[in-house]
């Protein structure tokens, strides 16, 4: 009968036994998936956003806008490299070389401009980068001295948006700059003339002040120029050119100030008036 006893507590213990592990196991199996739900194992995946072109050229505006031209020019290059059909590219462009003249990254941005016109010289854009070349330079011009070269470098492009695109829109106002370019240009060569007067140089400035009135015959002091220019002919003793400026002076600028000074000119080298 204690054997009997002994056996049948044997029994209960196991049966007891598998209930509290069988308990225990499911209490830690509960505890881990909480944990490796609480932890994150299982987050929720974000559906990547739908690539839209449209959306990043104009936030790009935005940035730009906001003087933010390095994140502006992330979002533009991602439309250049992502849009295969090229729909959205040429804008995008010419948005990146805007962003760096904004910025005043005028190199740059003209080469960027070039850039477009390489790729894309049939857009319907390509009128506005060509201008946009030209329009940089001419932003440098400061005065005569110091803006020469760019006002060279900008007329340059505006023959060449002249040449290319004859029905481009900016016919009006890039006259108006072309002539202000023009007239930089040309104050530019005739204070060098002047500056070799004074300096005796007559040979040198002869040969600035010729080509300063054969490049632009309607100069605004061709007065001024036809003047210097007789009076270093004259200092170097060739009298008929000398001559030749003086009359030029007083036939096309008879109402100038400079006309008496070129009529005592002509005087002394005995001509009667």
């Amino acid at each position: 009968m204690l054997k009997g006893l002994i056996t049948a507590m044997k029994i209960r213990n196991t049966e007891a036994g598998r209930r509290i592990s069988f308990k225990v196991v499911l209490c830690l199996l509960f505890s881990v998936l909480f944990i490796f739900n609480s932890c994150g194992g299982k987050k929720e995946v974000k559906k990547e956003e739908a690539f839209d072109p449209e959306k990043h050229l104009s936030k790009a505006d935005k940035l730009i806008g906001e003087k933010e031209y390095e994140e502006a020019r992330k979002l533009l290059l991602e439309v250049k490299n992502r849009d295969t059909a090229k729909k959205h590219a040429p804008h995008a462009q010419l948005k990146l070389a805007d962003s760096y003249v904004r910025e005043g990254d005028i190199e740059i941005g003209i080469e960027e401009y070039r850039r477009f016109l390489d790729l894309y010289p049939d857009n319907q854009y390509a009128s506005y980068a060509q201008y946009q070349i030209a329009m940089a330079y001419y932003s440098q011009i400061e005065s005569p001295d110091r803006g020469s070269g760019a006002a060279q470098k900008a007329l340059h492009e505006f023959i060449r948006l002249k040449e290319l695109y004859p029905r481009n829109p900016y016919r009006e106002v890039m006259a108006l700059r072309m002539e202000k370019a023009k007239d930089v240009i040309a104050d530019g060569e005739f204070m060098v003339g002047e500056f070799y007067y004074k300096k005796e140089s007559y040979n040198a400035a002869i040969e600035r002040l010729e080509e300063l009135l054969k490049r632009f015959p309607d100069y605004k002091k061709a007065d001024n120029a036809l003047l210097l220019l007789g009076r270093s002919y004259k200092a170097i003793k060739m009298n008929d050119k000398a001559k030749e400026a003086f009359n030029k002076l007083l036939e096309k600028y008879p109402a100038s100030k400079l006309a008496p000074a070129a009529k005592k000119e002509l005087r002394e080298l005995g001509v009667k008036s």
